[in-house]
C-alpha cells in the first residue's frame, strides 16, 4: 500500500557532534543518562509546529485536515519471549511536552509494553488475514481522525538500532510524514572553516507529495536540522560550567 502513495525521499545528514557532547557532559555531571530519542522527538514536534501541513492527512472526499498536535508513532525494539522484535507506541503532543516528559514516556513504555494499548494491538490485528488487514488499512487511512487514534500522525523509525556507521533506510510509508534514523558515523567536517572530525546522523525524510509541496518539505528540513544540529534545549540540563569546576 505504501507503494502505490506518491513518496519522495529526501536523504540527509545531521551534524550531532554538539547534541551529543552535550549528553555526555549530562551523564558526566549528574551520572544520568538523557535519550537522544527523547531530544530527537522534541526537535521534531517543534519543527513540524511551525508547519502543521507537514502531517496533515486527506480524506475519502479529498478535504485536507490539519491537526494541532502532532502525535508520533514510533517503532521500538523490545524483548518477547526471549526474542527481540519491534514494538510500535504513540507518543502523544510531543510539540507540547518537554524533553524529560517524553523521555520518561518512553521509558515507561520500554518498562510495560506488554501491556501498552499498541502492543495488544498489533498482536491481535497481525494474525488477521492479509486481505482483511489491506481492507481494514484502506479505511483508516481515508479516515483522518482514525489515522490519529489508532496510527498517529508521524511514523520514526531506527534501522540505525541494529548496527554501527552511516547509511539510510528507504522506508515504503502509509504516513504523510516519516523519519527513517539510520546509522551514526565519524567523517571530516568543515566548522569554521577549519576540517575537524565531526559525528553524522543519517536521516530519511518522506513525505507524500499529494499532501506537502517541495518548498515546504525543503524548509521543514532546513529547521529541522537547525534544531537538532544546536542541541536545542539541551543546554537548559546543563550546569554552568563555573558550578561543574566548584
Amino acid at each position: 500500500m505504501g507503494r502505490q502513495k506518491h513518496t519522495i525521499h529526501g536523504l540527509v545528514e545531521l551534524d550531532i557532534t554538539r547534541a551529543r557532547e552535550k549528553l555526555r557532559q549530562y551523564r558526566v555531571q549528574t551520572g544520568k543518562a538523557l535519550s537522544f530519542s527523547a531530544f530527537f522527538l522534541a526537535c521534531l514536534g517543534k519543527a513540524i509546529d511551525q508547519d502543521k501541513q507537514m502531517h496533515a492527512y486527506r480524506d475519502w472526499r479529498n478535504r485536507l485536515f490539519l491537526f494541532d498536535e502532532v502525535d508520533v508513532n514510533m517503532l521500538f525494539e523490545v524483548e518477547v519471549e526471549g526474542r527481540k522484535t519491534i514494538r510500535p507506541h504513540i507518543l502523544r503532543s510531543v510539540n507540547y511536552k518537554s524533553m524529560g516528559e517524553i523521555q520518561e514516556e518512553i521509558r515507561i513504555f520500554q518498562g510495560g509494553h506488554q501491556n501498552s494499548r499498541e502492543s495488544k494491538f498489533i498482536e491481535w490485528f497481525v494474525r488477521l488475514p492479509g486481505f482483511i488487514r489491506r481492507i481494514s488499512l484502506r479505511v483508516l487511512l481515508k479516515n483522518p481522525q482514525l489515522i490519529k487514534e489508532y496510527y498517529g500522525t508521524v511514523l520514526v523509525s531506527s534501522v540505525g538500532m541494529f548496527g554501527t556507521g552511516s547509511g539510510w533506510g528507504i522506508p515504503a510509508p502509509n504516513h504523510t510524514l516519516q523519519l527513517t534514523l539510520g546509522g551514526m558515523g565519524k567523517k571530516p567536517g568543515v566548522v569554521g572553516g577549519c576540517i575537524e572530525v565531526r559525528e553524522y546522523l543519517s536521516v530519511t525524510i518522506s513525505f507524500d507529495h499529494d499532501v506537502i509541496d517541495g518548498a515546504p518539505a525543503a524548509r521543514f528540513m532546513q529547521q529541522l536540522k537547525k534544531l537538532v544540529e544546536s542541541g536545542d534545549g539541551l543546554g537548559e540540563f546543563l550546569k554552568p560550567v563555573s558550578n561543574t569546576m566548584e
